[in-house]
């Protein structure tokens, strides 16, 4: 990975137009090629980035100034232009073991894997943590239809795993054996919050019931 700590200026060109004006940011070069344009502010989330494949070329001026320009396979731009660099270094991150799951999470996984006709009738499991260059999508299923679908499980579903979902999709789209790629999100809880942005992306939401799941609810007792 590679830290840059610069002045710059960074214009996005593509779908849309998007512009940040000159100021001291972190710019990301990671080892799967996204880059990525952080302030000190808004905790995790970069300001503007670029998702992999795509390409950085750098063209430095001998006063110090350079501009970076990142493309991506639709063409679309992220020019970052460099007033001034303050630190520049990288590092050798190695192979990451990936995030560990709660026990109620992965238990969620597994059990919903053994249990795929929970999505839908004819539902089939391709794989459990089907792995992408961001990190694996905990189920990849096909629906009755044959279709592709992308799981994500969460104990509690919050905005922070539809936006986890929807970069899943992004990449998973732009490949020809898979595309069309839709998406479930399924949690014990959704949030009202995270059900609208999911719907508002043409995601699913699923309310798993984890008691059923196990096969400890007794449907025959209930009262309603």
């Amino acid at each position: 990975m590679r830290l840059v700590i610069a002045r710059c200026s960074v214009d996005y060109v593509g779908r849309l137009t998007a512009h940040l004006p000159l100021a001291t940011r972190l710019l990301l070069i990671k080892a799967d090629g996204s880059v990525l344009v952080h302030s000190d502010g808004g905790s995790y989330k970069p300001l503007n980035w670029m998702s992999p494949p795509c390409t950085l070329k750098e063209a430095p001026a001998d006063d110090g100034t350079a501009s970076w320009v990142v493309t991506n396979k639709a063409g679309e731009e992220l020019r970052i232009s460099i007033e001034e660099v303050l630190h520049d270094s990288s590092h050798e991150l190695g192979v990451d073991p990936g995030l560990q799951k709660d026990g109620v999470e992965a238990h969620l996984q597994i059990l919903l894997a053994e249990n795929a006709e929970v999505l839908g009738e004819g539902w089939r499991v391709v794989r459990r943590e089907y792995p992408t260059s961001i990190g694996p999508v905990d189920l990849l299923c096909k629906d009755a239809a044959g279709a592709s679908v992308a799981v994500e499980i969460k104990r509690r579903g919050e905005i922070d795993g539809v936006e986890q979902l929807t970069r899943y999709l992004d990449l998973m789209n732009r490949d020809p054996l898979l595309a069309p790629v839709s998406g479930v999100f399924a949690a014990q809880e959704i949030k009202p919050q995270a059900r609208v942005l999911a719907e508002d992306r043409g995601i699913r939401c699923v309310v798993l019931d984890y008691d059923e799941l196990r096969g400890l609810d007794d449907k025959e007792s209930r009262l309603f």
